[in-house]
C-alpha cells in the first residue's frame, strides 16, 4: 500500500512545521505552525493552506511551541473540523499561547491596518475539537492505523507521533530534546521504524556539557553581582524559563551563588509556570522527588513576578545586581525589548542568549556581533556584552540526532529519513552526516514537496 507525505511547513526554516500523512482514505496532519522570524512572516502566515483544511481528518500536535500550534486556529478557520491530539499539558499550555499569541495579533494589526489571522471564536471551536491521550496510549484510526506518542523530552509535554499499520511504522520526531534537561526525561528512541520525518535545528552543531552549561550560568551571574550591573535573558516562555529558574533556585538553595533579585518580567511564562506545578507527573523522576521533599522548584530567594507593565517598568528604578528573564527568546516581542532599550548601552549588561535565534530576528543579530540595532523604531547602541550558552537549547544537537536515529534502526534499517525543521545548512549538513555515518537514505525536502511512501 502507498501513502503520500507532504511538506507544506518546517522545511528550509526551522519555523512553521507542517506535515500530512494521506493514505487515500485518511489524511492526517502533524502539527500546523507560525512562521517566525521577520515581518515578511506575518504576510507568509495568512497565506491559504495549499490542501483543503476541510479534508483534512484528524490533527495531531506534538508540543505547544507557537511554531508547531500558532496557525492551528487558522486551520479551523479555513475549515477544519477533525480531531485534534496531543498530551494532556500540550492542550492546557496551547490554550495559553493561543490566547497570548491572539493578543499580540491585535495589538499590532491595530498599528498596520491588517486583521489577526484568527479570532477568539476560532480559539474556542479549536479547544473543543481538541482531545488528549497520555505517552504509550494507543489509538486506533480509521485505515487500520494505531498512533502512539511517546516522549520527545523537548518541551512539557512533547511528543513524537507514531503510526503503524500493517507492520510498517512513520514517525514524526516534532522537536527532540536536548539531552539532559534541567527537568524533562530523554526522548524515548523510536524503534523498528520505516520512515522518520525528524527536526535538524542543530543538526550540524555540538552543545556544550551539562556542567560546561551550568558553570557558565553561574559565572555570568558571578560577574553580574561584581559588577553590580544587569543580566538579560531573553527567554522563551516555555520550558526554557522553567529550566532556568530551576537551575537558579537550586544554586542559591546549595549556597553556589547569594540571592540576586531576580524578575520574571513575563505574564505568559508566569501562566505556564503554573501549568508546571500542575503536571510535575511529565517531569523526570529525580525532580518529582525534589518536589515532593518540599521544594518549591519556581521559587527562591529574591524572585519576583511581575504581572503587570507598570511592574515591569519599575525595574529598571532598581540599582543593584539583577537578572531579567523576559520574553520573547529571539527579541522580535514582548517586555524584553524594553529591557534591551533600556540596559543594551551599558557595558555592566550582560546579555545572555539561551536558545535558537532565528534569521532576522533581533536575537540573531545581536548573537552575529551587531554593534546597533532597531528595536522598536528605536536605534539602540550595543555595549552589552553579548553571550550564548547553547547547552540550554530545548534541542538535540548534531551528535544526539545521529544517535536517535542509530538507536532506532540498529536491527531494521529505515527506508527512509526526512530531515526537516532547520536551516537549510543544518539539514543538508545531518542529511549528509547520516549518509555517511549510519548509511541510512536521507533527504532534505523542498517545500511542498509531496513523497510517495510504502504505508
Amino acid at each position: 500500500m502507498s501513502s503520500t507525505l507532504g511538506f507544506y511547513g518546517g522545511v528550509g526554516s526551522v519555523t512553521g512545521a507542517n506535515f500530512m500523512l494521506d493514505t487515500g482514505e485518511l489524511a492526517v496532519l502533524v502539527d500546523c505552525g507560525l512562521i517566525q522570524g521577520d515581518k515578511f512572516a506575518t504576510k507568509v502566515n495568512s497565506q491559504p493552506f495549499v490542501y483543503d483544511p476541510a479534508k483534512v481528518d484528524v490533527l495531531f500536535v506534538t508540543h505547544a511551541h507557537a511554531d508547531h500550534i500558532g496557525r492551528i486556529p487558522k486551520l479551523v478557520r479555513d475549515g477544519f473540523r477533525g480531531v485534534i491530539y496531543s498530551t494532556p499539558p500540550t492542550k492546557d499550555l496551547a490554550e495559553i499561547m493561543f490566547d497570548d499569541a491572539l493578543r499580540i495579533m491585535e495589538y499590532e494589526a491595530k498599528g498596520e491596518g491588517e486583521k489577526p489571522i484568527y479570532s477568539q471564536d476560532d480559539i474556542d471551536l479549536t479547544l473543543s475539537l481538541w482531545q488528549t491521550l497520555s505517552y504509550n496510549e494507543p489509538l486506533l484510526l480509521e485505515d487500520n492505523i494505531t498512533v502512539l506518542l511517546t516522549d520527545a523530552g523537548h518541551i512539557l509535554g512533547s511528543a513524537m507521533v507514531n503510526f503503524t499499520r500493517n507492520g510498517k511504522k512513520v514517525v514524526f520526531t516534532g522537536d527532540i530534546g536536548n539531552v539532559p534537561q534541567p527537568l524533562l526525561a530523554p526522548p524515548e528512541v523510536p524503534k523498528g521504524y520505516d520512515y522518520m520525518v525528524m527536526e535538524s535545528v542543530y543538526g550540524d552543531r555540538v552543545h556544550e556539557e551539562v556542567e560546561e552549561r551550568s558553570l557558565a550560568l553561574q559565572h555570568y551571574i558571578e560577574e553580574t553581582i561584581r559588577k553590580k550591573g544587569t543580566l538579560i535573558i531573553p527567554a522563551f516562555s516555555l520550558e526554557r524559563t522553567q529550566g532556568i529558574l530551576f537551575e537558579i533556585n537550586n544554586m542559591i538553595e546549595s549556597k553556589i551563588i547569594p540571592p540576586i533579585k531576580t524578575y520574571l518580567d513575563s505574564p505568559l511564562a508566569i501562566r505556564v509556570t503554573d501549568v508546571y506545578r500542575n503536571a510535575t507527573d511529565y517531569l523526570k523522576p529525580e525532580v518529582r522527588g525534589q518536589i515532593e521533599a518540599g521544594d518549591d522548584i519556581f521559587s527562591f530567594e529574591g524572585l519576583s513576578f511581575t504581572e503587570t507593565i507598570k511592574e515591569s517598568k519599575q525595574i529598571a528604578k532598581f540599582g543593584g545586581p539583577k537578572i531579567i528573564i523576559a520574553g520573547s527568546g529571539m527579541s522580535h516581542g514582548g517586555r524584553i525589548r524594553e529591557h534591551e532599550k533600556q540596559f543594551l548601552d551599558d557595558t555592566n549588561t550582560i546579555l545572555l542568549l539561551v536558545g535558537y535565534q532565528t534569521v532576522g530576528s533581533v536575537g540573531r543579530l545581536l548573537q552575529d556581533g551587531a554593534k546597533q540595532v532597531r528595536i522598536d523604531g528605536v536605534n539602540v547602541r550595543v555595549k552589552a556584552e553579548v553571550v550564548t550558552i547553547s547547552g540550554y537549547s530545548g534541542h538535540a544537537d548534531r551528535n544526539q540526532l545521529v544517535d536517535l536515529v542509530y538507536g532506532g534502526s540498529e536491527e531494521h534499517m529505515p527506508k527512509q529519513v526526512f530531515v526537516t525543521m532547520g536551516e537549510e545548512r543544518a539539514s543538508l549538513f545531518l542529511t549528509q552526516r547520516l549518509r555517511d555515518y549510519l548509511g541510512v537514505k536521507a533527504i532534505a525536502p523542498e517545500l511542498n514537496a509531496e513523497m510517495e511512501i510504502d504505508f
